[in-house]
């Protein structure tokens, strides 16, 4: 194998940008403090406060 085969293909997909630049939250709006793991998308405030109906639990 050549160096130029060893590249990643040029499907014209850019790297995944990080949370913060990607998206805001989708409940307040905010761009700061965001749940973006599993497609989130929303600041921890706003998590906090619906976490358990979206099926999440708290341990101690």
């Amino acid at each position: 194998m050549s160096e130029s085969d060893a590249e990643e293909p040029t499907t014209g997909e850019q790297a995944p940008k990080r949370t913060s630049e990607l998206r805001d939250c989708q409940r307040c709006g905010r761009k700061q403090g965001l749940v973006g793991k599993y497609d989130i998308y929303l600041c921890r405030q706003c998590f906090r406060e619906v976490s358990r109906t979206m099926g999440f639990k708290k341990y101690s």
